[in-house]
């Protein structure tokens, strides 16, 4: 068993897998927004962006997944898209939980670097439109963002898992 998953960033099976659990959620995200008509916030918009990294690592790890190099770059940043947005849905989930609303604004306008103002590029995917602090959906009584604390702490622990018990696989061998 531990072998087995020892092995699975070298078949682009399981960065399809991956890759369509992104997609997925990109997709829904999309729905949420243009058919919901459910505007997303700031923070909204960078756990989107968060989402994109985990789908890049995925496609990366699809193509190159026989390339230690680059199977490794796509782990990092498997790793790091999933824990910024880890980082984000807790932060929203703190703002939209603040009793005296300390939290409750947040900016309109992303900050993404000034060589990748994707809210330019892309404002159908990236522009904030929406309130932080507002609550418009729920499932199982929770909210979106306390839904993203769970995906992203599922995508942080598989990329950690796969991670060391690979390392430890290869060290051990």
């Amino acid at each position: 068993m531990i072998k087995t998953i020892a092995e699975w960033p070298t078949h682009p099976t399981a960065w399809k897998l991956l890759f369509i659990s992104a997609l997925g959620l990109e997709v829904c995200a999309l729905y949420f927004q243009y058919v919901l008509d459910l505007q997303p916030c700031i923070m909204c918009v960078y756990q989107r962006t968060a989402v994109f990294g985990v789908l890049f690592a995925a496609l990366l790890g699809i193509f190159s997944s026989e390339n230690t190099l680059l199977r490794l770059l796509a782990q990092a940043l498997w790793l790091v898209s999933a824990i910024w947005g880890l980082l984000i849905a807790r932060e929203h989930v703190a703002i939209q939980q603040d009793p005296f609303g300390f939290f409750a604004g947040c900016e309109i306008v992303p900050n993404f670097p000034s060589w990748a103002p994707l809210h330019e590029w892309l404002p159908q995917i990236f522009a904030a439109t929406g309130d932080c602090g507002d609550i418009d959906w729920q499932f199982l009584g929770m909210s979106m963002p306390q839904w993203m604390v769970v995906v992203f702490g599922i995508y942080t622990a598989l990329a950690v898992s796969v991670t060391l018990i690979r390392w430890f696989a290869l060290k051990k061998a």
